[in-house]
């Protein structure tokens, strides 16, 4: 067993080592190395290497350190930053800031409450506090606020009123929902900032690596000439 052997050994057993104090850890990983081999050995011996499930599950486990391999050693690297800025830049070229809104509502059960807010707004009365005493919503005692949201994360009448509307201005007019009639006023508007490239690396990351896996796959799959004899474990997608 060499030094090699211990170290991927080491690395592969790590979770199972784990609460071995540091100094010990090599130690008891040599040692499972050696029940490993010389079982392994008796085992030869008894012939059950030749055993057809032994050697099936040998096969499986050895196609798929290779598969495991490739993708390590020729996939992975053909992700470059070169790669990754490249796409991010087609991505976000032309792109432009999104609005996020923060607004504040006060929800009641019927259009004539709603109406009769509005007339108190109109004479003068404070949101924030109409909101604490006549709002039925969880955001009531907060006012109202609902803080910033973007488009597609309100129902689609409450966004529709609030993404037309300036800071400061309030509804004239009672927005009905599923949950009620609301008043709403718009606090403030902004944009969103475009995400940066270093916020977008891994996720980029993953999306080019799912690609160049599936070229790969489908570059080696037509080089071997692939069939699958019985059409029931073929997949859905590929039926069509």
């Amino acid at each position: 067993i060499t030094k090699a052997d211990l170290a991927q050994a080491t690395q592969r057993l790590q979770q199972q080592f784990a609460n071995i104090p540091k100094d010990q850890q090599q130690a008891r990983v040599l040692d499972a190395l050696i029940d490993f081999s010389v079982l392994a050995k008796q085992a030869e011996k008894a012939g059950i290497d030749k055993d057809e499930d032994i050697a099936r599950t040998m096969e499986y486990l050895r196609v798929q350190a290779l598969h495991n391999a490739y993708f390590t050693k020729k996939i992975q690297p053909s992700v470059t930053e070169e790669a990754l800025k490249a796409r991010f830049e087609k991505q976000t070229a032309g792109a432009k800031p999104e609005k996020e809104v923060h607004a504040r509502h006060i929800l009641v059960k019927t259009e004539e409450e709603a109406k009769a807010i509005i007339k108190e707004l109109d004479g003068g009365a404070d949101f924030i506090e109409l909101a604490k005493s006549k709002s039925t919503g969880p955001s009531g005692p907060q006012g109202g606020d609902l803080g910033f949201f973007g488009k597609g994360r309100m129902v689609p009448e409450f966004e529709k009123a609030a993404f037309v509307m300036k800071p400061g201005e309030y509804t004239k007019e009672p927005v009905k929902t599923q949950f009620g009639f609301h008043v709403l006023k718009v606090d403030e508007v902004r944009d969103v900032p475009l995400p940066t490239f270093e916020a977008s690396k891994a996720q980029l990351q993953q999306v080019l690596l799912s690609e160049a896996y599936a070229a790969a796959v489908k570059e080696g799959r037509e080089a071997e000439k692939v069939e699958i004899i019985d059409k029931s474990l073929m997949l859905p997608e590929v039926k069509k």
